[in-house]
């Protein structure tokens, strides 16, 4: 019994260590090696002696070509904090929507084995002109002064949807939905005039404005926390233009309402200030404006106040 006891505790360690050894492997990271010879080139559309600047489109095609590359990340330098974003294939054609001629910093991140990255900017100066079918300007002002409202009387004249579906998908308002929480959706009065070649919004608010809080509206004097309703405002009258769509967009105007302050606003008081006109005729206008979220837009009908 004290010999068979013996051989067990000989053959337990050498068993252990066959096990394992069975039971290990060799992993290696490979080489960490980081992208090289990064180039970042562009093309801005009509750029010659004439036209350094482009031809007003605000077409611009980006490229970008590295060794031992794995995947590329682009900012297009054109909002206030950096907002990288994935760049296909290593190229796209970026619109750049503001009006008049303004400078970039674009930045491309090459991405290689294990998170090694390289990085490239340039800085482009690219000319944007745009001027909206006339048709547009006259739905929108007859000419010279028009007031539209939120129109309440049919479904979905408010709701919530992905951007990129043109639709309020995942919620529309009912008729008459907003009366008893918040009467001022449908009381504000949103004034568009032409004069010349400049325009103006004025917002009237004879019950406040239907907003969120805090960080969720741009407009002065909103509490800093709260519910989605109406909170009292004076209105406000500024300047707006119009630009282009960041791209074609089918079923779309591919026209965008920007406006010049961060006082006035369109049905809804949004943090954001650039509402895509979908469809506009003498009677009615449907637009969308960014949600608080990426890649949600709201979205409304208006008519004219009679």
């Amino acid at each position: 019994m004290k010999t068979k006891i013996k051989l067990l505790f000989l053959l337990f360690p050498l068993l252990s260590i066959f096990i394992l050894s069975c039971g290990e492997e060799d992993y290696s990271l490979g080489d960490l090696k980081a992208p090289s010879e990064l180039v970042l080139t562009t093309t801005i559309a009509g750029q010659n002696t004439a036209n350094p600047n482009g031809d007003g489109s605000g077409d611009v095609t980006i490229t970008a070509v590295s060794k031992d590359v794995l995947a590329y990340k682009i900012d297009f330098g054109n909002t206030p904090s950096p907002n990288y974003v994935p760049l296909v294939n290593g190229t796209v054609t970026k619109k750049y929507t503001s009006l008049g001629t303004n400078t970039y910093k674009i930045t491309v991140i090459a991405y290689g084995s294990g998170g090694t990255s390289t990085i490239a900017t340039k800085n482009i100066t690219v000319k944007s002109d745009f001027k909206p079918v006339d048709e547009i300007v006259t739905n929108l002002t007859n000419n010279g002064s028009k007031t539209w409202i939120v129109d309440k009387s049919v479904p979905g004249h408010f709701g919530v949807g992905p951007w990129d579906n043109r639709e309020p998908v995942w919620w529309q308002a009912g008729v008459n939905e907003k009366v008893n929480c918040c009467p001022c959706f449908y009381t504000t009065t949103f004034n568009f005039t032409k004069s010349g070649n400049n325009y103006t919004l004025q917002v009237t608010n004879p019950d406040g404005a239907f907003t969120k809080t805090g960080s969720l509206t741009k407009l002065p004097g909103i509490p800093a926390s709260g519910d989605e309703g109406c909170y009292p405002y004076g209105g406000a009258t500024n300047a707006f233009a119009f630009i282009p769509s960041s791209g074609e967009n089918p079923g779309s105007t591919n026209t965008i309402i920007k406006l010049g302050g961060n006082n006035i606003y369109i049905g809804y008081g949004s943090c954001l200030d650039e509402y895509e006109i979908l469809s506009l005729n003498a009677t009615s206008m449907k637009i969308r404006v960014q949600g608080t979220e990426t890649g949600n837009a709201w979205y409304m009908t208006l008519i004219p106040k009679s």
